[in-house]
């Protein structure tokens, strides 16, 4: 008895400890497929990373093939254009851009045109008259304007007249490439004197010159020389400027003579007021001389006469200009406000020529004039515009006259007697697209002494082809 309870005892006894041994090797071996399951996952991931990395290595290399052929493939078109270009001998290669401007008119005027002369200041011979009466052809420009190479713009502009004939309005050069703001022009060119001088006629407000550009620039000064231009690196837009040229051009003339026959200073300011508003101020300066330069007159017996001035002529001049666009859309409505005031001063000698023998003493004057305008756009394509013109005589002392010369008097001189013009003109237009303008304007001009002139003009102007933006 006591044998079976001592072997009773040490069964009990077995179970009691084998029954968390048992427990713990499962829950290691739960751990160990555990483990296992991680490992067999992240060596799965692994594996697919190293499948994609080795796809990507293989797309980029084929990439870098692909571009290596077509760098070679560009390089070869390359030169094929290059060895096509130097076989290529039309300009028609270039593509320049090219532009006709077509322009007539239809006036009505109760003074003859062909006798139109502005009393008290000397004819400058440039074609200053009105219109032709009833309907007219006025002169058709041709551009054509390209770049010539990455350092070099090219433009010609010609000017062909309705009687027939070619003249040369422009024809320059321009540089590209100086650093710093510079810019070099040489050639033929509308001097940047002044506002309205550097744009050409169609560009303006009005169909004609104001009176001022008429008496001192012959209508419009161009140039035959060198411009030097800089533009300063400023939120304030700063231009400076100097012109060297052969002044041929009225209140100059051709001197046949090697060197400088004028030379030009100006100087230009500009910004934004806000949002709606932009202003421009400049000032400019002119100095040429002048040789045997003629105009037609007649005496107080009325005679024909020929009057040479020679001397020097210096012009000053300012300049300003203010646009507003009250909704700060300046296609939809908006106002400018621009006016010119110039200075003349001619220092030199004049001859006199009827049928005797010529004479010829000091001539001296100091003259000014100025004009002022406002355009409003009140509705997209319809404006409206008034400008009012004023010549100051100032004082001109006619050496001949004051020595009695001849027995002359100042009634020999009528072209020059003591007169200051002035001209009122109001004009509509309406310009359906940036192309094409109808503009009505009418005038009341006193430029000749007790002949007032009223002019009607209706003009139509049309652009053909590309062409360049107007400046401001």
């Amino acid at each position: 008895m006591h044998k079976r309870t001592l072997i009773a005892a040490a069964i009990a006894w077995s179970f009691l400890f084998a029954g968390p041994a048992l427990a713990q090797d499962s829950e290691l071996a739960k751990i160990r497929a555990e483990i296992q399951q991680m490992k067999d996952a992240y060596e799965k991931r692994i594996r697919m990373l190293e499948q994609r990395l080795s796809d990507a290595e293989s797309r980029a290399a084929s990439a870098d093939a692909t571009a290596t052929k077509a760098e070679a493939a560009a390089g070869n078109a390359q030169a094929a254009v290059a060895a096509a270009g130097a076989r290529q001998s039309s300009e028609g290669a270039f593509n320049p851009a090219v532009s006709l401007i077509l322009q007539g008119t239809y006036a009505r005027t109760t003074q003859d045109p062909n006798r139109y002369a502005i009393t008290g200041f000397v004819p400058s011979g440039g074609e200053v008259a009105p219109p032709k009466r009833s309907f007219g052809l006025q002169e058709t420009e041709l551009a054509i304007a390209a770049n010539i190479d990455p350092y070099f713009r090219g433009m010609a502009i010609a000017a062909l007249a309705p009687e027939g004939g070619v003249t040369i309005e422009e024809a320059f050069f321009q540089t590209l490439a100086i650093p710093d703001g510079f810019t070099v022009k040489g050639g033929r060119y509308f001097s940047a004197l002044g506002y309205l001088n550097e744009q050409h006629q169609h560009a303006w407000d009005f169909q004609d010159a104001p009176l001022v550009y008429k008496a001192f620039l012959g209508n419009q000064l161009q140039q035959d020389g060198l411009q030097l231009k800089w533009v300063a690196p400023t939120d304030l837009f700063v231009e400076l400027g100097a012109e060297l040229s052969s002044g041929a051009r009225f209140p100059g003339s051709d001197r046949n003579k090697n060197g400088i026959g004028g030379s030009t200073l100006f100087g230009h300011l500009g910004g934004d007021i806000g949002d709606s508003t932009a202003w421009r101020a400049g000032a400019s300066y002119f100095r040429t001389s002048s040789s045997s330069r003629s105009y037609q007159d007649s005496n107080a017996a009325g005679a024909a006469t020929t009057n040479t001035y020679s001397g020097g002529s210096r012009l000053w001049g300012l300049d300003g200009v203010l646009k507003w666009a009250p909704t700060g859309n300046a296609t939809y409505n908006n106002l400018k406000l621009q006016g010119e005031y110039f200075r003349l001063q001619q220092d030199g000698t004049l001859s006199y020529l009827a049928t005797g023998p010529a004479l010829t003493s000091y001539f001296n004057d100091r003259q000014s004039g100025w004009y002022t305008q406002a355009t409003w756009q009140f509705y997209p394509a319809w404006r409206v515009a008034y400008r009012y013109d004023r010549l100051s005589f100032g004082t001109l002392s006619n050496g001949i006259v004051n020595n009695g010369m001849g027995g002359l008097t100042a009634a020999d001189f009528p072209v020059l007697a003591a007169y200051n013009p002035t001209r009122s003109t109001l004009m509509f237009d309406w310009s359906p697209t940036e192309f094409s303008r109808i503009r009505l304007q009418f005038s009341s001009d006193k430029s000749r002494f007790n002949a007032s002139d009223n002019q009607l003009v209706l003009q139509y102007l049309y652009s053909l082809g590309a062409h360049g933006a107007h400046k401001f």
